[in-house]
C-alpha cells in the first residue's frame, strides 16, 4: 500500500463530481486489476483504452477522490476509475434510438 499516489494538494471532493449518474464515459488508458477485483488475476486487463461505459455509482476514495463504478457492457465488468482515467461520450442519434 505504500505505491498509493495521492496526487498532493488535489482534492476532488472540494468540487462536485464531474461525471453523473448513466452518463457514457471512454477509458482514457488501458486499466488492469491492481488486485481489488475479485475473480481475475492482479495484472490482467479490465477495460482497454477507448472502450466505453455508463456510470452507475459514484463513491468516494481516501476522502479526496471520487471513484466512478462503470458498467462496461461488453466486457461484463463493472470497474471503479478515477476522473483522470475517463473522458465523457457524446450520445450519438444511434445511441438514442436504441
Amino acid at each position: 500500500m505504500g505505491d498509493i499516489n495521492r496526487d498532493e494538494g488535489v482534492v476532488e471532493l472540494e468540487m462536485p463530481p464531474r461525471f453523473e449518474y448513466g452518463q457514457k464515459v471512454r477509458a482514457r488508458r488501458l486499466v488492469r486489476n491492481d488486485g481489488t477485483f475479485q475473480g481475475r488475476d492482479i495484472g490482467e486487463v479490465l477495460v482497454k483504452k477507448g472502450e466505453t461505459g455508463y456510470v452507475v455509482s459514484i463513491g468516494t476514495f481516501l476522502q479526496q477522490f471520487y471513484i466512478y463504478g462503470v458498467d462496461f457492457i461488453e466486457r461484463g465488468y463493472r470497474v471503479g476509475m478515477r476522473a483522470k482515467e475517463l473522458e465523457p461520450v457524446e450520445d450519438t442519434e444511434e445511441d438514442r434510438a436504441k
